[in-house]
């Protein structure tokens, strides 16, 4: 990740994390080796890891021309979501106006605002650190006049409602009991909604795509047509991270 090199290693190594850091240091020439130590923490995604190698652990992605700040120790950064990251800029149509529930250092709200020229972005992130990069990112991706950040939690503050044409739920491992809150977001002409789960590996597409559906229809929503579920990557033993695309119109 930039300057710094996050590793997974056996416990078994640790009497020689230290020589192992050093030598992967030396090996790419980045500042900072990380071992991840356990899960990702919480509902604000922290992640877990020590630090083998370096001092430093803030750090830059640079992904399709967008710029990513963050620290490594302190913020999950997935390399496996970067085609996500890419095709929400694609997703989004000029001058949309966009609601990011989870922006963490703005993963998705950054790609629509700078690659899909969305109107408005709001942006909403309850963990401080992320909302300090996030609005760091805003910056230095010129993204200032059309992105709105807002700290705090998704389910508590003043959003407006019926004025989205799209929302994005990239929440892990799953999204789905946000799906009411972003119906009650979408205009009442109908718009889309983009929602992040994990499902059984075997049928993660499937029971993505049902999953989220059912959700819709129960929040009192009409899906407009078949919703679209993609795979994005392996989460875990025999478990897929899916994002499921749905078209609907909110009952107003």
């Amino acid at each position: 990740m930039g300057r710094v090199l996050l590793l997974r290693l056996p416990a078994e190594y640790r009497p020689y994390f230290p020589l192992l850091g050093r030598a992967w240091r030396e090996e790419l020439g980045v500042a900072t080796v990380l071992v991840r130590v356990g899960p990702i923490d919480g509902e604000l995604r922290r992640p877990q890891v020590e630090r083998i190698a370096g001092i430093e652990t803030e750090t830059e992605v640079v992904e399709h021309g967008i710029r990513w700040r963050f620290d490594a120790a302190r913020i999950m950064f997935a390399a496996g979501n970067r085609t996500e990251r890419q095709r929400a800029g694609t997703l989004v149509q000029p001058q949309e106006t966009v609601v990011d529930l989870f922006a963490g250092i703005g993963y998705f709200t950054i790609p629509a605002a700078v690659r899909g020229r969305a109107a408005r972005v709001t942006a909403v992130e309850k963990n401080p650190v992320a909302y300090h990069y996030l609005q760091e990112n805003v910056e230095r991706n010129a993204a200032g006049g059309r992105v709105v950040c807002v700290l705090g939690d998704n389910r508590t503050v003043p959003l407006e409602p019926h004025g989205a044409d799209r929302v994005f739920l990239g929440y892990l491992p799953d999204a789905t009991p946000w799906v009411p809150t972003a119906v009650e977001l979408v205009r009442p002409e109908g718009g889309w909604i983009h929602v992040h789960t994990v499902a059984d590996a075997r049928t993660a597409v499937r029971d993505g795509r049902l999953r989220v559906e059912g959700a819709v229809v129960a929040a009192g929503a009409t899906v407009r047509e078949p919703s679209v579920a993609r795979e994005v990557k392996p989460y875990g033993p025999g478990r897929t991270h899916v994002v499921v695309d749905v078209r609907l119109r909110p009952a107003v």
